[in-house]
């Protein structure tokens, strides 16, 4: 794949900001953005209205007008001559072309549109309002009609010069929407939504017992649990015993979330037939999580029977049956558990769902997200980007107001997290606002990705202000593309030094993890059902969060299969390898006396420490301390981000790519799919001749004392007897002088015996496989 046009890395700009680049002190609200100055029209009601017929037969709605601005009330649900409104009007300044605001009172009702009074008011005559100002109060404003002279009737209003920082901003109709209805304005709001709190159900199945059959002849009946939460369904494995009292002794996992409105239904199954899945319920027994014992520790949960209910099909079949079966249950909500929705690697929240055993706040982080530049048009029909952002650190989801139809959006909106733990990762996408117009009519409303940056906390300077310039890179099936770029300003503010000293030394998760560990595929499964709950919650919400924005923050599908990824890791794990490498190389040149000189001197110094082994670990450490400092010099300025030559996104072809992609089941036939499959395969049998190497070497090792070899066991047992008496009669210095005197002896005048030709042809288990 050809290398993308575009600068990939990121930058360090300027902002017309407030804040310094270094924060001594408490920070200021709203100092990590530009303030945009607006013009607030605030309309709250009117009175003494008279419609043609009269008075309360008028249907008004309030229209203010700002030069080629227009925007209007809602309309009421009835007539009345004193309607109330209470919306805001905010219009950038910058767009403002007319000195004069016109605030008129229209009548729905009247066929002729003649206007019930206007009011009108110079910009300049504005007031400027700067937070914490109070708020200004409402004046009641006679109206004038279409001639100018005065009437009865009035309405009662403020306005005001003020900025994004104003708490009527929020929800006040912005002239950046003006093509969008007052139905849909909801949609391009400024929004913050919470994740659902979170616990792991742990159901543990002990046994039960007095199970009836349907089938009295059966034999060896094969008898499971099948639990169900939600739309969440997992089985036990069959009970090893074949009878009416099978045992499991297995812990089913769920995730629930609060408010616990779904019972835990739990069936005992009874497969037909042993090499089909279906099967018949035994007895079935519902429990409300209301009612479930709540968890902090390791503390295993009682053990209580339960007696099952008989399932409907037996009532009506055997009416005279003695139905008394049991199932014995642990069932806790355990809340010693960290619940991850996000990959380990990026987790944003390291707390358990227990809040007495948070950890105590250690710092503030400030995000300002200030605006985006050179962002492609999304909606090709339409030619335009309806962009905005989304926020996620811990359980708060920010979301920003979308700017509509502009390729450069303008956003400098400021949030707040409490900072629990430095190691983590906060997570900002640009995405496409799909409710505006442009709908497609197959998916609906859908909001397209633009791009995505992840910050971690530990990487950034204490009360520092980064104003970074992120390129907005995604990867897609045609390859690598550069969608923009956004800038951000970044602080992380710590409270207390010592408390962030002190994390460093903490468990990086809660005890609960480390004493009862789940398993990798129960994390897998478990972070699967915390997305789907967090999707479904979120995106219930009015307006709602969508689910693909949800994914997209979260890396749902970022633990398939990937041949890119595989080749990034293998280099990443050479990588690491490298210097282990050169140092083996290093010093077979200096085994081999490439330079006499050095040689000689590694000799020395070989036996000073041998002879002053008390100065070992002083001077390791003293190497360790004297390199950190001069690394400083060179350490990095700014915060990781994405690395497209890392991540092989160059080296990768399109058909690489295609599978990346592809959804689980594939949507791939016939001949691709067995074309990859081949090369699976080929893949796989690679890994597995390594797997068996490092499987022989180990062997090896345990064929020496094994007597598999008479003659390699016999000089092996010799060989040790020799070493101990040698090793008991010469003190360990000298010993360790000889060795290293025998290692670095000029080639010449040395004798190698290199122990991997001994071990080489020891035997090993591959004789015994086919």
């Amino acid at each position: 794949m050809t290398k993308p046009k575009g600068d990939f890395s990121i930058k360090e700009t300027s902002a017309n900001i407030s804040a310094t680049k270094f924060t001594i002190g408490p920070a200021t609200a709203y100092d990590l953005v530009e303030h945009m100055n607006y013009l607030f029209v605030n309309i709250l009601q009117a009175r003494n209205l008279i419609g043609l017929a009269g008075p309360n037969t008028c249907d008004p709605y309030v229209e203010v007008k700002l030069g080629n601005y227009k925007a209007m009330t809602r309309f009421l649900q009835k007539k009345s001559s004193n309607p109330e409104w209470y919306q805001v009007f905010a219009f950038k300044k910058e767009h403002i072309q007319t000195a004069e605001v016109e605030v008129i009172v229209k009548d729905r009702a009247n066929i002729t549109n003649e206007i019930i009074g206007k009011v009108s008011f110079l910009v300049s005559d504005a007031p400027l309002r700067v937070p914490p100002d109070s708020c200004l109060a409402p004046q009641w404003y006679r109206l004038e009609d279409k001639n100018k002279k005065k009437v009865t009737a009035e309405v009662m209003m403020s306005f005001w010069m003020g900025t994004q920082v104003d708490e009527a901003f929020s929800g006040a109709w912005q002239s950046d929407s003006t093509i969008i209805s007052n139905d849909g304005v909801a949609l391009t709001r400024s929004q913050q939504y919470y994740s659902p709190r979170l616990w792991y159900l742990r159901v543990n199945v002990i046994q039960a017992q007095d199970l009836v059959l349907r089938d009295k002849n059966m034999k060896d009946p094969e008898i499971f649990v099948k639990a169900t939460l939600g739309t969440v369904v997992v089985r036990s494995k069959v009970s090893p015993k074949k009878n009416v009292n099978p045992t499991w002794n297995e812990d089913i996992m769920f995730v629930a979330a609060e408010p616990f409105d779904d019972s835990l239904v739990l069936s005992v199954e009874n497969k037909l037939h042993p090499k089909k899945e279906e099967s018949v319920s035994l007895g079935r027994y519902v429990m409300a999580l209301s009612n479930v014992q709540k968890r902090m520790n390791n503390a295993p949960a009682s053990s209580k029977w339960y007696n099952l209910d008989m399932p409907e099909e037996l009532k009506t079949e055997q009416k005279q049956v003695k139905f008394a079966s049991k199932l014995n249950l642990r069932i806790s909500l355990d809340g010693g558990y960290d619940v991850f929705d996000e990959c380990t690697q990026y987790s944003s929240d390291l707390r358990p769902t227990a809040k007495p055993l948070w950890r105590p706040v250690i710092g503030v982080l400030h995000l300002g997200i200030l605006k985006a530049t050179g962002l492609p048009e999304m909606k090709p029909m339409e030619k335009r980007t309806d962009a905005y952002c989304v926020a996620k650190y811990g359980s708060r989801w920010v979301q920003t107001r979308t700017i509509v139809n502009s390729l450069a959006p303008q956003w400098n909106e400021q949030y707040t997290w409490d900072v629990y733990d430095p190691c983590t990762v906060i997570s900002i996408g640009v995405f496409d606002n799909g409710h505006i117009q442009g709908v497609d009519t197959v998916r609906g409303p859908w909001h397209q990705r633009i791009g995505k940056v992840r910050i971690r906390l530990s990487t950034l300077e204490m009360n520092r202000v980064y104003i970074l310039s992120y390129p907005l890179v995604i990867l897609q099936p045609s390859g690598l593309k550069k969608m923009g770029e956004v800038q951000l300003a970044v602080r992380f503010c710590c409270s207390s030094l010592i408390n962030t000293i002190n994390t460093y030394s903490q468990p990086l998760l809660r005890k609960m993890h480390y004493l009862s560990p789940l398993s990798v595929y129960q994390l897998d499964t478990l972070r699967q059902q915390a997305v789907y709950l967090i999707s479904l919650n979120l995106s219930n919400s009015q307006p709602p969060l969508r689910k693909e924005v949800i994914g997209y923050i979260l890396d749902v599908g970022s633990q398939t299969w990937s041949i890119r990824k595989s080749k990034a890791n293998y280099d990443r794990v050479t990588t690491l390898l490298t210097g282990f490498l050169a140092m083996i190389n290093w010093f077979k040149k200096i085994r081999n006396w490439t330079n006499p000189t050095t040689t000689i001197f590694i000799y020395i110094l070989f036996l000073l420490v041998v002879f002053f082994s008390q100065v070992i670990l002083p001077a390791m450490f003293l190497f360790l301390f004297l390199t950190g400092l001069w690394r400083y010099r060179k350490r990095p300025r700014l915060p990781p981000h994405v690395d497209a030559n890392l991540s092989h996104a160059y080296t990768t072809n399109e058909d690489e790519l295609d599978e990346e992609f592809d959804s689980i089941p594939s949507r791939k036939t016939g001949e691709v799919l067995k074309w990859r499959y081949d090369r699976l395969r080929i893949i796989a049998a690679r890994m597995q001749t390594v797997l068996g190497d490092l499987a022989t070497q180990g062997e090896r090792l345990q064929s020496l004392l094994s007597w598999r070899d008479p003659r390699a066991t016999a000089i092996f047992v010799c060989f040790s007897l020799v070493v101990c008496l040698v090793t008991y009669k010469i003190p360990f210095h000298y010993m360790i002088v000889l060795t290293g005197t025998h290692l670095l002896m000029h080639p010449r005048l040395r004798v190698d015996f290199p122990p991997q030709n001994f071990l080489r042809r020891m035997s090993a288990k591959t004789d015994s496989m086919f």
